[in-house]
């Protein structure tokens, strides 16, 4: 047996925080679009979006069976948007994945709405069938203009659609928006409208990550110059009418990413009201909200 591990890493790697436990499997490098203003994640230089030999991804998959077939449970399949792949290669992955890591009980990918365009609703079932049970949708926005602005190349349709196609193939959806993404010039559409985006297509699970630039703003700020950022108190309005917009019959909401300085979580609409006033102490009572201080926002 080999001491090496048997996966070929490309740093940085990253993850949601909720796949800490799952095996890392890599089947592109970057993002296919790479283009959104917003995000860091994969503008080094060695994070260049390729798609990843598909033998080296096969032979990876049964070295591990080889090292780990008894542990491995989870499976997330990387990096930006392994759905830009074909089905046919998504098939013979996940088969490859059930054959060789026998204990494995959820697999789950990064989706970029434009790369289920041209997968059809029977597809993406066949990829459920065969393994594939989670998906995580960064939308950041319902908001046409905001999504302009930060070079999204998505609008509130095509992730209406994507999300619609996922929910009828039985695939799980987790929904990423971004609080603050809109700025002030656009805070109180960019919260109507994503409250609007999640109505419509009910995903099983949302979260909410407040917009932030560990690098500098100078990108960012090339397609969207009037963007003036939110303050504290500004984040919990807009976070507040984005909530009581919300009309959801069972979604998981989690608002609790380091970047948040307050920690949301309950299941939507069963605990509407008691994170309405939760964010309505943090607006108006911040001494008793226990905010989560700067230095621990890991920004």
């Amino acid at each position: 047996m080999s001491e090496i591990f048997p996966i070929r890493y490309v740093e940085p790697v990253f993850r949601p925080p909720s796949e800490a436990e799952s095996l890392i499997l890599p089947v592109t490098n970057g993002c296919s679009w790479n283009r959104c203003t917003y995000c860091e994640m994969y503008t080094a230089p060695q994070k260049k979006f390729g798609v990843r030999d598909e033998q080296e991804t096969l032979d990876a998959i049964r070295r591990c069976g080889e090292q780990f077939a008894g542990q491995v449970q989870r499976v997330f399949i990387g990096d930006g948007d392994a759905m830009v792949l074909s089905t046919r290669r998504l098939m013979t992955l996940l088969s490859t994945i059930k054959d060789h890591l026998p204990k494995v009980r959820r697999i789950s990918s990064y989706c970029l709405p434009r790369n289920l365009r041209h997968k059809t609703v029977q597809e993406l079932q066949e990829l459920r069938a065969a393994g594939l049970s989670l998906v995580y949708v960064g939308a950041e926005s319902g908001d046409d203009d905001v999504l302009q602005h930060v070079n999204k190349g998505e609008t509130f349709e095509s992730t209406r659609d994507a999300l619609d196609k996922l929910g009828a193939a039985g695939i799980t959806r987790s929904v990423m928006l971004l609080n603050g993404l809109g700025g002030r010039q656009l805070s109180q559409q960019h919260a109507a409208h994503s409250a609007r985006l999640v109505n419509l297509t009910q995903p099983e699970f949302l979260a909410t990550l407040v917009v932030s630039f560990p690098q500098g703003e100078a990108r960012f700020r090339q397609g969207f110059p009037q963007w003036e950022p939110l303050n504290q108190q500004d984040l919990f309005a807009e976070m507040a009418q984005f909530l009581q917009a919300l009309e959801l019959r069972r979604t998981v909401f989690r608002s609790d990413h380091a970047s948040n300085w307050l920690v949301l979580k309950g299941v939507l609409g069963a605990e509407k009201e008691r994170l309405l006033q939760e964010v309505d102490n943090a607006l108006h009572r911040p001494e008793s909200a226990k905010l989560r201080p700067s230095w621990q926002r890991g920004l």
